[in-house]
């Protein structure tokens, strides 16, 4: 397979997880059962993710200047991510996530942290860079005005733009018609085009100004083509131990065999990435390398 080139524009952060038997009420202190940090931020993660599968990735965001950035840096660097353009903010904390883990439940304070320092004029610095890569890739952790420069920029070299509308958030109809692709989930594509949340697929998909290719959960993915036909596409059956990242996973994925096996093929992948991904702890604890997926899939049915 010819080495894909993606630039993965988007948030790095760190992510502190205390698991306990139940919530603490408020006010309350209550004594946990464990903790883990993790390298995390859907930015840092689909890079990871894409680069395990065998591309040639670029990171665009920032870290702060404190033990978690450079930390989360060698992460990156260990995992075979070019780190060239993620910029060290002086003074600046690096991006975090709390999460607190009970009931078979969670609940996640963020802090963005050096991920909202990130400016347009830092991405348009990178536009050499990102005029060399065959997908741009980002996600809505870092400042809209990045993602507007990103796809500007996208659209200017002529690369494809894909944008993982993850968290939701209404977007800007100038926005929406730079992206060669948006890949939400239901609720995602209903808050990015401020639709009523009771539209079925169909209908969501059919009011969206370009293409879609909607993650369904344990349902797998659909997609529409250029005469509007909406195509299914199956998920895999695994044994799920933690689902943080699947939707990362996807995404990479996707953006590593797109161009190279095209649409429907791309979504299977990633579709078995994604599995994969759920079965180890941490959001890029399980995320598969390229050797691993092929395995899987061919003890696969067609």
């Amino acid at each position: 397979m010819n080495q894909p080139k993606i630039a993965v524009i988007g948030s790095i952060n760190m992510d502190l997880v205390t698991r306990a038997k139940r919530f603490p009420k408020m006010g309350e202190t209550l004594m946990g059962v464990d903790f883990h940090h993790y390298m995390g931020g859907k930015g840092a993660n689909q890079a990871v993710a894409a680069a395990r599968l065998g591309a040639d990735v670029r990171m665009i965001g920032a870290v702060g200047d404190d033990e978690f950035g450079y930390e989360m840096l060698a992460n990156l660097s260990r995992s075979g991510v070019s780190t060239e353009c993620v910029k060290t903010l002086a003074g600046v904390q690096s991006g975090m996530a709390n999460i607190i883990v009970a009931d078979g439940d969670n609940a996640i304070v963020v802090v963005g942290g050096a991920n909202l320092g990130l400016q347009a004029e830092d991405i348009w610095a990178f536009e050499a860079q990102i005029a060399e890569v065959d997908v741009v890739l980002a996600q809505l952790e870092i400042p809209l005005s990045c993602i507007m420069a990103a796809a500007e920029i996208a659209q200017k070299h002529g690369k494809p733009f894909i944008l993982n509308p993850a968290p939701a958030q209404k977007l800007p109809q100038e926005l929406l018609e730079k992206v060669t692709l948006l890949t939400p989930n239901a609720y995602e594509l209903a808050i990015s085009l401020d639709l009523p949340l009771d539209l079925s697929i169909e209908e969501q998909i059919a009011q969206a100004p370009c293409p879609i290719l909607m993650t369904v959960g344990s349902q797998g993915a659909v997609y529409n083509d250029e005469e509007g036909y909406l195509h299914r596409v199956p998920s895999f059956r695994v044994m799920q131990v933690d689902s943080t990242g699947a939707g990362d996973t996807f995404n990479a994925a996707f953006a590593v065999f797109w161009k190279t096996k095209g649409m429907a093929a791309a979504v299977r992948k990633a579709c078995a990435a994604a599995a994969l991904s759920v079965t180890k702890s941490g959001a890029q604890g399980g995320m598969p390398f390229a050797g691993e997926l092929e395995e899987f899939l061919a003890q696969q049915p067609e």
